[in-house]
């Protein structure tokens, strides 16, 4: 429920401070006083866009202060979701305007985003101008009365997790297809590098090996002719290393019974001359098997080249690489070849939640069905009042091919104001006013399902007068009960079926012409319905009539 809204230095307002309750509370003034631009003052609280114009001329900052009473509006999710302090007693949402262009919204003293602030106050207030009877042609807004009325939201819940299911399976299959649609472009290419791979048959650390190989067979001759050298000069038989040793050996061990320092000597020389021994049988030995090989060179020299171009060929520098790519390879054409498999698996699954989703679709439009012919039937009741007796009204409701997000009914409201005549959309037959009188209607009848606290109407009772309009107070007087209803309005029976009454005026100051607003009192309040049935010349008759008006509807 809103409690206040203080205004401070917007458009033609210095300073106002409105208190509100609740039920029905009406705000009357004469046409250009101010009524638009309070009612402007709230919607740019409740997240509105503004502009320079806002701002009261000369002065450097505007500020609109709202004051909720949110008990009943189970907010408490919310504010916990957005980390904002939550008092269930009071909520404090104010809107401050720079001359500069800035703006900067609060929630309970906290600043958020003016996308936050609009959030919640389309939870707080339903703002019902002329503009807003275009909605009665829209399907998303007639689709939403028809559900609330039948209390379709435990089911059109279950039926839009069922939804999101459902299009989360199609995405997926279209994001496989599409993938599977460019790998059969490049399954040939795969296939193709695979089979090369696959031929060659690459092996870990080959390609070392083979470098080697080939240094060895390139260079044979001079392998063969220096490892002969070698064994010559170790174990040559005139002047071998291992003679010298073997020689020096036995001289050292003939000292070693008069000189005890040649037992070292002999040791080390003995060592020596057994790894020298040693290392001449093994130079003969590799001697031996050093052989130049001109069909294993030419073998060897073709295989690196197969190697070194497939590494050209990849931009890759390593065996290791290649044998990577060829992983790769195989796991795509893998993939390729399990595609048809995963979207047999997907398309199954996709089969199974439309069933389900059609099932709830069968559900919702079942109730919509049986739905519809009370609205019509309580809707037809209720204008029939508003001066339009002949007045009928039809939901259609057609069934669509593809689930959407709201079910698989696509629904029209019919209606016509002309006995016999025939039953066209709303916007193709109703007049302004007409829609008007629906809409109030059609406001009236779900605000039993919404959990829509505040409604304000903004000048809804345009067009119309005498029994109609006190009709149209009675409707928005019983609505009253249930909720706090606001009106703007021009017409004495709404004015008096109010339980508060607020005059909206001007006001001329030696500098300017500001907007005032004040609550009026009894007296007060008999000469303002008085003006609004007579003019601006009071009369006994007038007052008479006012005081009433009053005493019947209140």
């Amino acid at each position: 429920m809103l409690r206040s809204l203080v205004i401070r230095n917007f458009v033609l307002i210095d300073n106002l401070d409105i208190q509100f309750d609740k039920g029905l509370s009406v705000i009357t003034g004469e046409t250009g006083a101010g009524k638009s631009i309070i009612l402007g003052a709230l919607s740019l609280v409740l997240g509105q866009r503004a502009d320079g114009k806002s701002i009261r001329q000369g002065v450097e900052k505007c500020v609109i202060e709202a004051e909720f009473d949110i008990a009943a509006y189970q907010l408490s999710p919310f504010f916990q979701e957005n980390d904002l302090e939550y008092d269930e007693e009071s909520c404090i949402l104010r809107r401050e305007l720079f001359s500069s262009g800035k703006s900067r919204a609060f929630v309970n003293d906290s600043p958020v985003s003016l996308t936050l602030i609009k959030e919640l106050g389309n939870q707080l207030i339903d703002i019902h101008s002329q503009h807003q009877n275009l909605l009665l042609n829209d399907s998303h807004f007639q689709l939403k009365v028809v559900d609330l009325m039948a209390q379709n939201q435990e089911l059109l819940t279950t039926y839009q997790q069922q939804y999101t299911a459902f299009q989360a399976l199609k995405r997926e299959i279209n994001s496989l297809q599409e993938r599977s649609a460019l790998s059969r472009q490049e399954e040939d290419y795969l296939r193709f590098q695979l089979e090369q791979f696959q031929e060659v048959q690459l092996k870990k650390g080959e390609q070392e090996l083979l470098e080697e190989e080939q240094e060895i067979l390139s260079h044979a001759e001079e392998i063969k002719g220096g490892l002969y050298k070698i064994a010559g000069l170790l174990n040559g038989d005139d002047q071998g290393s291992i003679l010298s040793l073997k020689e020096a050996l036995t001289i050292s061990t003939s000292l070693e019974r008069y000189y005890p320092r040649a037992k070292e000597i002999k040791e080390r020389l003995q060592t020596a001359y057994i790894d020298l021994n040693d290392l001449a049988s093994e130079t003969e030995t590799l001697q031996d098997a050093v052989d130049f090989n001109p069909e294993r060179l030419e073998w060897v020299n073709d295989r690196l080249h197969i190697i070194y171009s497939l590494q050209q060929k990849h931009h890759v520098s390593t065996v290791d690489d290649l044998l990577a790519l060829q992983q790769e390879f195989e796991v795509k054409l893998e993939a390729i070849d399990s595609f048809d498999e995963q979207l047999t698996v997907l398309n199954k699954q996709l089969e199974n939640c439309f069933n389900e989703l059609k099932k709830d679709a069968v559900l919702l439009n079942r109730q919509r069905q049986k739905a519809s012919k009370d609205i019509s039937k309580e809707l037809v009741e209720m204008v029939s009042q508003l001066g339009m007796p002949h007045a009928r009204f039809h939901i259609e409701i057609t069934p669509k091919e593809e689930p959407g997000a709201y079910g698989m009914d696509d629904i029209r409201f019919l209606f016509s104001a002309n006995k016999n005549g025939e039953l066209q959309p709303v916007a193709q037959t109703a007049s302004g006013g007409e829609i008007s009188r629906l809409m109030l209607c059609i406001k009236t009848m779900i605000a039993g399902f919404t959990a829509l606290p505040t409604i304000i109407f903004d000048e809804v009772d345009t067009g119309v007068s005498g029994d109609i309009a006190d009709k149209m107070g009675d409707i928005m007087q019983q609505l009253g009960k249930k909720m706090q209803v606001i009106t703007i309005s021009h017409l004495p029976q709404i004015a008096a079926k109010g339980k508060e009454h607020y005059l909206v005026y001007k006001e001329d100051t030696p500098e300017r012409t500001i907007t005032q607003i004040k609550q009026l009192e009894q007296d007060e309040r008999i000469r303002e319905i008085a003006r609004m049935l007579s003019g601006a010349t009071l009369t006994e008759a007038s007052i008479a009539n006012a005081k009433e008006l009053l005493r019947w509807n209140n």
